[in-house]
């Protein structure tokens, strides 16, 4: 490596002094035994130049080959994607007139597999989204209680319970009809006619 690396210095100094010296276009590519690339391109060209000149000079085509290889993959791909959508087309229904009784019989296991699947997913989502509405029913029956059970002590007391929220309004919860009901008294300032308050009556619970 240590060779490599002073000849390969070596090299596109020399190669540097040949542009320079003699206005050569001089194109080098290196590639070290352990896969990094190293090359040297005189500044006043560019590679792809550098391979046109090539081919001019020579008569040959350098991308034939390679245009050849592009065109097989873009053929094998073609009948890939016509292979694809054949089969999209056999699983709605569709171009089954030439399709064999065995590649019948592979379908339609195919499609009772995919069926299955599916059928296990659905039932999957449809157990997630059951779990979560048991949370929530359960989180209501929670508040639900705490409610009963605030009110089961208010009830207790001969008075009503008095609530002051932030002095911009009172409310009075307290039970009617003999206990049976249960009322809920709002006192707001009247803000319409600057002065006084409403007097409003809530039934909670019957």
């Amino acid at each position: 490596q240590v060779t490599y690396s002073k000849r390969r210095n070596g090299l596109f100094k020399k190669a540097n002094e040949l542009t320079v010296l003699c206005d050569a276009k001089v194109s080098i590519i290196m590639i070290s035994s352990s896969g990094k690339h190293h090359e040297f391109i005189s500044p006043s060209t560019s590679m792809k130049q550098m391979y046109d000149d090539y081919q001019k000079a020579l008569g040959i085509d350098l991308w034939s080959s390679h245009y050849e290889k592009m065109q097989e993959q873009l053929k094998r791909l073609n009948e890939v994607n016509r292979n694809l959508r054949r089969q999209i087309r056999q699983r709605m229904g569709e171009s089954l007139n030439d399709v064999s009784y065995e590649d019948l019989r592979v379908l339609e296991q195919d499609m009772d597999s995919s069926v299955k699947d599916i059928r296990e997913r659905k039932y999957k989502v449809l157990s997630n989204q059951t779990d979560t509405y048991k949370k929530k029913v359960r989180n209501g029956e929670e508040i639900h209680r705490s409610l009963l059970h605030e009110f089961d002590v208010i009830g207790e007391d001969p008075h009503y319970g008095l609530v002051d929220n932030g002095g911009d309004y009172e409310s009075v919860i307290g039970y009617s009809n003999g206990g049976r009901g249960i009322l809920a008294l709002g006192l707001q300032p009247n803000l319409h006619s600057g002065a006084g308050s409403d007097l409003t009556t809530y039934a909670l619970l019957e």
